[in-house]
């Protein structure tokens, strides 16, 4: 259980500025996460790593020398939103391009391909490496599915040595593509984690049992075991990932495969205790005919405080094993001798800009009042149910729905308040807060809200008053700006709420509706149909992988759709 904490809602910004604070001789803050202290020489690839916060050394203890030149850090177990990998990046680079690698889960796919997009934008050249070594989330024949857990430092790793030694960015792509190819991994939980301010842990295992096959974001694993013993938990890791070696790493009776086996403690397994471990898996790799080199043991990739051990296996080549071998020197992860590294300059660190403001209209500026009361009405109904969305989306999820919620609808209020002070049209203060909501919230639900609030005010616009049938257009674009991801109806998410909400609404306006009366019946049906998602077995996102034990529960998505619909119902009714 997190004990020490002020508003769990800012302990990653707390955790960041914590992290910095203690080692300035390596990273500076920069929007978004971390970037190195020290120069670069012009033209080098910069490797930009990122992902939810609450994986320490992932992703912010890896930045320095011979590793990533900067890391986008998200909240805890919510993907850096586009705008903060953006920014990551752009602080990072150096004029020989950047290379994205993360872990593979939606939200982060969502957000570093939006990123990867505005990158390409601005003339910056991008490519993009998603670490898929986790042999429980899909099998072998669906290897592009499967998540990204402590893999991510042999990716990374290897990666970061081919950019130190001027590699151009393509070669440096196909490294760490390479490296991702001969990575496996697999791991067990004897225990949950707890989010700061949470009552109970994602998920529990009974008293002497064991998930087995957990995520590093409080997923619970995919079956259920008795704890064994150390040597019996090194027959069971070992085995697993021996019965799916990646090509090349076959046993030819001549020259014998070399591996690297990294054991790696989750939160609250102690040092002591890995040792153990590792010698059995010493052992079993010895018999195996493996050569070991160069093991690491310890904490890597954390899931905050769960109780688990998860084993990787980076099979190598000669390329590979140089590159795992090179200098190394971040907060977290050192390899070699120091390297002497020079300070950037004070003036090198870039200040946040405030967001500009085209004035709209009279008549668009009295409705930018209203647009931002009814911001105002979200965040004051997702602050009140919160800890029930984090319960609902803990049941097959990750249970942060409630958090990245709360951080984007406050962040959106804030920035809805600002731009309406500062004289700005409806549309443009629906735009601004969805930014501000993508940029705090990070995940899926804030890349999700950021592009239907820029769609809605995309159609709304700052000239005129809006009418029932111009919201109707409103709302329908965001509809289809949140299909764009990629669900649909049935799929257990935000859409089986929002598709019925968008029909409802569309057919009363066209029957001659009021506002006020298309919208109440359009909030009723959401909620009618958020409801039913209960019944719903999830077909996308991280639930997917648990999906039986969500049915019997509402999606969280859907449910905290049914609330803003109604908290922006209650704003409707007041009259101007």
């Amino acid at each position: 259980m997190t004990r020490l904490f002020n508003d769990p809602a800012d302990f990653a910004d707390e955790m960041v500025d914590g992290f910095v604070a203690a080692n300035r001789a390596r990273v500076r803050k920069v929007h978004g996460g971390v970037a190195r202290s020290t120069t670069s020489p012009e033209g080098t690839v910069a490797l930009v790593v990122g992902g939810g916060s609450g994986h320490y050394p992932a992703f912010g203890g890896l930045v320095g020398h011979g590793l990533a030149a900067g890391a986008a850090m998200g909240n805890l177990f919510a993907s850096p939103s586009a705008q903060q990998v953006t920014a990551v990046a752009t602080a990072s680079e150096h004029g020989g391009g950047v290379l994205l690698s993360y872990g593979n889960y939606a939200g982060d796919v969502l957000n570093f391909d939006a990123a990867a997009r505005a990158l390409t934008a601005r003339g910056i050249d991008v490519r993009s490496v998603r670490v898929t070594d986790d042999v429980a989330s899909a099998p072998a024949d669906e290897a592009h599915k499967r998540r990204g857990i402590a893999g991510d430092l042999c990716v990374f790793k290897v990666a970061g040595a081919a950019a130190e030694r001027g590699d151009d960015l393509d070669a440096v792509t196909a490294i760490a593509t390479r490296a991702n190819d001969r990575t496996r991994s697999f791991g067990v939980a004897f225990s949950g984690c707890s989010l700061p301010g949470a009552d109970e842990p994602l998920f529990t295992v009974p008293e002497g049992r064991m998930a087995i096959g957990m995520g590093i974001h409080g997923e619970r694993g995919i079956a259920e075991a008795d704890v064994p013993t150390a040597d019996g938990l090194a027959d069971l890791l070992v085995d697993k990932l021996l019965a799916e070696r990646p090509d090349g790493a076959e046993t030819d009776g001549t020259t014998a495969p070399r591996v690297v086996p990294i054991l790696n403690g989750l939160g609250s397994v102690k040092y002591e205790e890995l040792f153990v471990v590792f010698g059995a898996v010493q052992r079993k790799l010895a018999d195996a005919g493996v050569v070991i080199v160069e093991p690491e043991v310890g904490e890597l990739v954390t899931s905050f405080d769960m109780a688990g051990v998860s084993l990787t296996l980076f099979w190598l080549d000669d390329e590979l094993e140089q590159l795992w071998a090179a200098p190394a020197d971040s907060p977290a992860y050192r390899k070699g001798g120091a390297v002497p590294q020079q300070q950037l300059a004070p003036e090198a660190l870039a200040a946040d800009d405030q967001a500009p403001v085209t004035p709209g209209s009279e008549a668009s500026q009295a409705s930018a009042a209203r647009v931002a009361e009814a911001i105002t009405a979200i965040r004051t109904t997702i602050d009140e149910h919160a800890d029930e969305l984090g319960r609902i989306d803990a049941v097959a999820g990750d249970g942060d729905h409630g958090i990245g919620m709360q951080r984007g609808s406050t962040a959106a209020d804030a920035a809805a308040q600002d731009a309406a002070a500062r004289g700005a049209g409806a549309g443009s203060v629906l735009a601004i807060a969805g930014d501000a909501w993508s940029d705090k919230a990070g995940g899926t639900s804030g890349a999700i809200w950021g592009a239907a609030l820029e769609a809605l005010g995309r159609v709304l616009g700052d000239d005129e008053r809006p009418s029932a049938a111009t919201v109707q257009g409103a709302v329908h674009a965001a509809t289809e700006a949140v299909l764009a991801f990629g669900a649909v109806p049935g799929d257990k998410t935000m859409v089986d709420a929002l598709v019925p909400f968008d029909e409802v609404f569309t057919a009363r306006v066209a029957a001659g509706d009021e506002l006020v009366d298309a919208w109440s019946a359009a909030s009723a049906a959401a909620q009618t149909a958020a409801d039913a998602t209960a019944d719903l077995l999830p077909r996308m996102g991280r639930a997917r992988t648990h999906g039986e034990d969500a049915v019997g529960t509402p999606d969280a998505g859907a449910i905290s759709f049914a609330l803003i619909t109604d908290a922006v119902l209650s704003t409707i009714a007041v009259p101007a």
